[in-house]
């Protein structure tokens, strides 16, 4: 790279070298550097020990600095007070640089990467010395091997099981699934084989672990767990671990250290492992095992295994071999993923050896677990006795689900994705009775595919779906024909439907870009398009195509919507059969609430027109977005996206407020959120509801704006007023119009032609309603009334004496205001998904 670019491109680099550990090799005529991340030279973290120079100022005198670094002077670069980078001379080697004259005897020089402890002080005692006969008669009388093992055979048999004394490092990129290996290890161990193990969670709280060991033993979905919905079986499978889990012990405590692990370890009778998870490559104030200072960590977790004699386990989220040499473990497993989504690969080095063997793994990350990809199935979960009642396609399309359902790829709508889950747990357990209910839903996603993600998982993916529609249609008997435009209800919009939705990933067919003839009941797109050209702020409404694909854009999904699926953790929720009036065969939820509620029904709450009524005021940035970094607070000024670690909640009786983005956290535990979000929680830390501020590690962001879609806003309130007296076919026009104006915020389809493109705008619109929604909802429940279930934008259910909605909303039919149903104890929802 030339100084140029990287001059404009320098708080990205740095990011980079800071975050994922890329070293970046710029040139200026005959001068070559590399900006490097700290770990290639630790002494220029000691303070005042090379020239420093905060960021913005090193991107005025870039030029000069890259020409002394050249000539070997290290220029180290900061952020604010911190060293967050550096710039190297390329050809000259570590050890020529100019060292730390005050570095005590035996530590390395200034351009090693470890620091050693040096010759200890004590006393002269004549060390044990044992005979090559004393070595051979230990390991004669020592038998098998009994260490602890992972409970994957073909991994057991490559590793030899785990061995005391010895640090063994289990690497994997991100969404690779390090840390179920690490849990896979202390289930075996302990669950299983019943000795004690020492957890020490550096990231994942003890619930984060509940949940991954209940997911893993049960097979229940992860992401379902997470919303603390359980059903009977894994409820009785929790109160089972509770009598056996006494030998798991749990370390999250804050500020937890490799120091706080071996001062714990040695007061645990009978111990038989130590795992640690996780050990963090990117730097976190709040993580003591990150960044830098993991080498120092692997260090002390080495000693640890050593002195008492017994396997420690760590998990470090990166497979970067250079990271990986500096923590210098006696054995060292890496996870890669394959070619193929259904097997990752786990390679075997020891230190003294290199590469000594490999398995493979089939990821299960749905349920939080591994199984071994040359394994025989279990029965139950992948055996023949289901295969023998399904279609060679029905076992394809699962196996092709995988990576989308799993997490490890996206790009898939949500609903689609909900499906193919559904199909294989059906699979996994069995359940026949699940399957063919299924199978209508099954055929028309697979006789209207949604464009798929173009890499291979995409394309098997569609082959899969392909081959399901070829099959069902040669077995299919003659039907009436569809609908041109499928609503998501019944092929009408529901008066219940603010927002018409449908079964393809943005709702939108050819056509729908096209502005409303004269004339129409209401003209959405022509209204809101007027309203972005309006604006003095020169909105930029699409994203040019070749931009699409870096910067901010990929970073946003429909995830960060933040709507709740949340139900009481105290109510069982059942998804029961249910044919409507027009025939259709749908699923509903009944909620079966306990006595303890004491007396009442169920107060169902209904918000009128939700996203239209968000876009009275939504924070967005009209501009383009700018790549901001981290931020020591939110600037009011700016709007945007944000990368934001999930904030602890405990607020008894309501959901998390960033909804199911908390079922989609990195392994960082970090999201991506929009403006309304980051308002929201700044509001609750206010108002003392929230323990700490919130954490920005990234930002893209621009001038903010709350106006944009004012006048369209306005215009769909007026319209609402007249229209819903009049009701029929004018109103079911109007709704279907709104909707589909809004959702051209953001055509997910290439061919899909669009007066817009901005991926921000559409998500700050949804995540304004939805924060809405909860805000609401949380007024309710501190007034007093229980909360059962919120979910989506614009639903609630309450617990409520008959007749009386709580008062923190308005009955009525405007925007904003709802409407109220009551529904006795033990009768199914009315209303719902499809």
């Amino acid at each position: 790279m030339n100084a140029s670019d990287a001059r404009r491109d320098l708080y990205a680099l740095v990011k980079r070298a800071e975050d994922d550990g890329v070293t970046t090799l710029i040139h200026k005529r005959e001068d070559r550097v590399l900006l490097a991340p700290l770990d290639r030279f630790p002494a220029a973290r000691k303070a005042d020990a090379f020239p420093s120079w905060v960021l913005s100022a090193a991107q005025k005198e870039f030029g000069d600095l890259i020409s002394r670094a050249a000539q070997g002077q290290p220029q180290v670069l900061r952020r604010n007070t911190t060293p967050v980078a550096v710039l190297l001379p390329v050809d000259t080697h570590a050890s020529a640089l100019s060292s730390d004259p005050a570095a005590p005897s035996g530590a390395a020089p200034a351009g090693g990467a470890v620091n050693s402890q040096g010759q200890q002080d004590r006393e002269s005692v004549p060390r044990r010395l044992a005979t090559l006969g004393d070595a051979i008669g230990s390991v004669l009388t020592a038998g098998p091997a009994g260490g602890p093992t992972f409970g994957l055979p073909g991994l057991d048999a490559a590793t030899g099981g785990l061995q005391p004394g010895r640090l063994t490092l289990v690497a994997a990129a991100p969404s690779v699934g390090g840390s179920l290996l690490g849990l896979a290890a202390a289930r075996t161990t302990a669950l299983v084989d019943h000795r004690t193990v020492l957890y020490a969670a550096s990231g994942p709280n003890r619930d984060d672990v509940f949940r991954r060991i209940l997911s893993a033993e049960t097979g229940g979905d992860y992401p379902r767990l997470k919303q603390g919905r359980l059903t009977d079986y894994e409820q009785d499978v929790a109160r089972q671990l509770m009598q056996a889990g006494d030998v798991l012990l749990i370390d999250d405590g804050s500020n937890l250290t490799a120091e706080d692990i071996a001062e714990t370890a040695p007061h645990m009778e009978g111990l038989a492992l130590v795992v640690v998870d996780r050990l963090q490559v990117a730097h976190s104030a709040r993580l003591p095992l990150s960044g830098h200072r993991l080498p120092d960590a692997s260090q002390t977790l080495s000693t640890l295994a050593r002195t008492l004699h017994v396997p420690v386990l760590a998990v470090v989220d990166s497979d970067d071999s250079t990271l990986l040499g500096l923590l210098d473990a006696d054995v060292l497993l890496t996870l890669t993923a394959t070619t193929d989504p259904g097997r990752v690969q786990v390679t075997v080095a020891e230190r003294d050896f290199g590469v000594i063997g490999s398995a493979y793994l089939r990821p299960d990350l749905l349920h939080a677990r591994f199984g071994d990809a040359e394994a025989a199935p279990a029965a139950g979960t992948g055996s023949e006795d289901w295969r023998l009642h399904t279609t060679p396609e029905e076992r394809e399309l699962a196996d092709a689900a995988l990576p989308y359902t799993s997490g490890a790829q996206k790009g898939l709508p949500s609903a689609l994705t909900h499906l193919l889950a559904a199909l294989r747990t059906a699979l996994a357990h069995g359940d026949q009775e699940a399957i063919d209910e299924l199978t209508a839903s099954l055929a028309q996603a697979a006789a209207a595919p949604p464009q798929m993600p173009d890499t291979d998982e995409g394309r098997r993916l569609a082959a899969a779906l392909h081959a399901y529609n070829a099959a069902a249609a040669a077995t299919a008997q003659p039907s009436a024909p569809e609908p041109a435009r499928p609503a998501a209800d019944s092929g009408t919009v529901s008066d219940a439907d603010d927002e018409v939705r449908r079964d393809d990933d943005d709702g939108l067919v050819p056509g729908d870009e096209e502005e409303e003839p004269e004339g129409a009941v209401f003209p959405a797109l022509k209204i809101l398009k007027d309203a972005v050209k309006r604006s003095k702020m020169h909105p930029v409404p699409v994203i040019r195509t070749e931009e699409r694909e870096d910067g901010p854009w990929p970073l946003i999904s429909e995830d960060m919507d933040g709507e709740p699926g949340w139900v009481h953790p105290d109510v069982t929720s059942t998804r029961v059969a249910h044919v409507r009036d027009n025939g259709k065969r749908v699923r509903r939820d009944q909620l079966d609430v306990p006595a303890s509620f004491g007396d009442g029904v169920l107060c169902l709450i209904d918000r009128n027109g939700s996203y239209p009524s968000a876009c009275s005021a939504v924070p967005l940035a009209p501009n383009k977005l700018l790549h901001t970094g981290p931020l020591d607070a939110f600037d009011k000024t700016q709007a945007g996206i944000y990368q934001i670690s999930i904030p602890e909640w405990s607020y008894p009786g309501m959901p998390h407020p960033l909804g199911r983005l908390t079922d989609r956290p990195d392994d960082q535990g970090r999201v991506w959120v929009t403006t309304p979000h980051i308002k929201q929680l700044e509001r609750l830390y206010r108002d003392g509801h929230l323990a700490a501020p919130v954490t920005i590690h990234d930002s893209w962001t621009g001038k903010a704006n709350e106006s944009l879609f004012k006048p369209f806003y306005a215009a769909a309130r007026e319209a609402r007023t007249d229209l819903v007296q009049v009701g029929g076919e004018p109103y079911k026009n109007y709704k279907t119009r709104l909707s589909i104006a809004l959702r051209l915020l953001w055509p997910k389809r290439q061919e899909q032609r669009s007066p817009f493109w901005r991926p921000d705008w559409r998500m700050s619109m949804v995540a304004e309603a939805s924060v809405r929604h909860w805000t609401v909802a949380f007024k309710a429940v501190q007034e007093g009334h229980t909360l059962i279930a919120l979910r989506n934008v614009d639903a609630a259910i309450f617990w409520t004496p008959p007749g009386t909605p709580p008062a923190t909303y308005r009955i009525g039919t405007g925007f904003g205001e709802v409407k109220a149903k009551f529904i006795p104890r033990g009768e199914f929802i009315p209303e719902g998904d499809d």
